[in-house]
């Protein structure tokens, strides 16, 4: 009798955990619906959807692992993807001195294999801003993205990168 009960059991264990197929997410990209599982979310197609959004944003670079400062693309627990982007409301005195692809001229979208990751990276960075303010930033998380946000942006401004991204599936 055991014999019988355990595969039963494994059975409708299965079927509980299982979620069934995956729903399509319709969006105009794609407008027949691919299953949201198998589409992979990237740091370029959420500047997309932020940049049409907020149309004084302007992409300034696409991290790869061979130019990245941090050196986290693509190492265990740390991004997949990065872009770079300035914002034309930025004063280009209140950023002179620093780095094409540096944060306080606009932001940075890093997208991260599930959500710890960049949840993880944002407590990281909001950590090292509270002892030092002058590295002070928005940052944004929704699922595996984050977006940081320049300081030298007003809340209402920032506000803008948040509810975009809040909006993205």
């Amino acid at each position: 009798m055991r014999r019988t009960i355990l595969p039963i059991a494994a059975i409708l264990l299965t079927a509980a955990c299982s979620s069934g197929t995956p729903r399509p997410v319709v969006t105009a990209d794609d407008p027949v619906g691919t299953p949201a599982a198998s589409k992979k979310l990237d740091a370029a197609g959420v500047f997309k959807a932020l940049a049409d959004a907020v149309p004084t944003t302007k992409l300034s670079g696409t991290v790869t692992a061979a130019n990245d400062p941090n050196h986290l693309l693509g190492r265990p627990g740390q991004y997949t993807s990065k872009v770079t982007f300035t914002d034309s409301r930025i004063k280009a005195a209140d950023v002179e001195g620093t780095d094409k692809g540096d944060v306080e001229r606009g932001g940075a979208i890093e997208v991260f294999g599930d959500p710890s990751g960049a949840q993880a990276r944002a407590k990281y960075i909001q950590t090292i801003a509270k002892s030092l303010p002058a590295v002070a930033e928005y940052d944004y998380v929704r699922g595996p993205v984050l977006v940081r946000v320049s300081h030298y942006l007003t809340p209402t401004q920032a506000a803008a990168y948040k509810a975009t991204l809040d909006k993205l599936n």
